[in-house]
């Protein structure tokens, strides 16, 4: 089919006139059909009255119509963008299809969609085969978490640095949006690290897993990023902390703070010594290894005694008496053993690196 000239579209305008609204939509189907036939070739003049007619005739139809014909100018990257623009800003119905497919919209036109529009359109966007850095930023600003899980589902979406630390804020509260946070291709790993200590055990797995691989070029760059950042701080430090700090400080500088010596402290009636203990040996903050002993992170203990080389039989030590107050804990000494043994120490240590991040001075908020 050949294109319409211009005085035949001139014509249908008058026609759009018509007041039956079959004989309307009918009109509309017509004219969307010869526009799509030769789209890219339409510019100019001519697109502005394809524009002005298309939009007067889309105006007073119903839903359905609206979009079948969003469905069918979503598949042309040139199309009249007062019309596209109209039906990407209409009930999802309409909006969908254009928001999802369309390559008409600039990234102006997504920025406008996502700034002013609900839920739903953002969703839509959140799906496009690309989101760009810019419009991916709104939508992590205005969007709910189903709409966030959407967008970190698209492997098309990129996110800023900026954008990946408020993803990180808010995985961290919402257990729904842990797996697809650490599953990311393109997290940061030091972000990623900020997670361990909030997921579950095989999502633990995965961030050891991309401490292995890490290169040790993009450790590094990974960490000087990383350490622009707040440090996560759980809790605040308990009152004896600076004194016990210091008389451990000087146990390990004089070379008498050994993991004799810790395990001594493990039973010590002042947990605070324990812990300023192991935060000295494994190189990590106080209040990670609080968090750790408190929660009873038997994995993240294993990374930490890893770290300070320490012997698998004191690291089982630890874990058995972590775990007294449980169950079974004696009968799970084989499975802990097992997991000490298969830790490389060099995923520990650059897993701890990680967790340095996390030091905070002087008293946490």
């Amino acid at each position: 089919m050949s294109r319409v000239p211009t005085s035949a579209l001139t014509d249908l305008i008058e026609l759009a006139q018509e007041p039956s609204s079959a004989k309307r939509r009918e009109l509309l189907r017509q004219v969307t059909g010869i526009f799509m036939t030769n789209p890219e070739e339409i510019s100019g003049p001519e697109m502005e009255l394809y524009d002005s007619v298309m939009s007067q005739l889309a105006a007073d139809m119903e839903t359905a119509v609206r979009a079948e014909i969003s469905t069918t100018i979503s598949q042309t990257r040139n199309a009249p963008l007062g019309l596209l623009r109209r039906l990407a800003s209409d009930d999802i119905a309409v909006a969908e299809p254009i928001l999802t497919r369309s390559q008409a919209l600039s990234e102006t036109d997504l920025m406008h969609i996502v700034s002013t529009q609900g839920q739903d359109h953002l969703r839509a966007v959140s799906r496009r085969d690309t989101v760009p850095e810019s419009v991916s930023g709104v939508i992590v600003n205005r969007g709910d978490d189903t709409t966030l899980h959407t967008l970190l589902s698209n492997d098309g979406a990129r996110l800023s640095r900026a954008t990946n630390e408020q993803v990180i804020q808010r995985a961290q509260a919402n257990p729904a949006l842990h797996e697809v946070v650490v599953n990311r291709a393109d997290m940061p790993v030091d972000l990623m690290n900020d997670m361990y200590f909030v997921v579950e055990a095989r999502l633990r797995e995965r961030i050891m897993r991309e401490n292995e691989k890490l290169d040790p070029a993009v450790l590094e760059q990974a960490l000087s990023k990383g350490r622009d950042k707040v440090a996560v701080a759980y809790g605040s430090f308990p009152d004896d902390y600076e004194k016990i700090f210091a008389e451990v400080e000087s146990l390990r500088r004089n070379s008498r703070l050994t993991p004799t010596l810790l395990a001594k402290y493990m039973r010590d009636p002042n947990p605070t010594y324990f812990l300023c203990a192991l935060a000295q040996m494994a190189d990590i903050d106080f209040l990670t290894a609080r968090h750790l002993v408190e929660k009873k992170e038997i994995d993240a203990l294993a990374i930490a005694c890893k770290a300070a080389d320490l012997d698998k039989a004191l690291f089982l030590t630890y874990a058995m008496i972590m775990l007294s107050d449980q169950e079974n804990a004696m009968g799970k000494a084989s499975e802990y053993g097992r997991l000490y043994t298969d830790l490389p120490r060099d995923t520990a240590l650059r897993t701890i690196r990680f967790w340095r991040l996390r030091r905070a001075e002087g008293h946490a908020a």
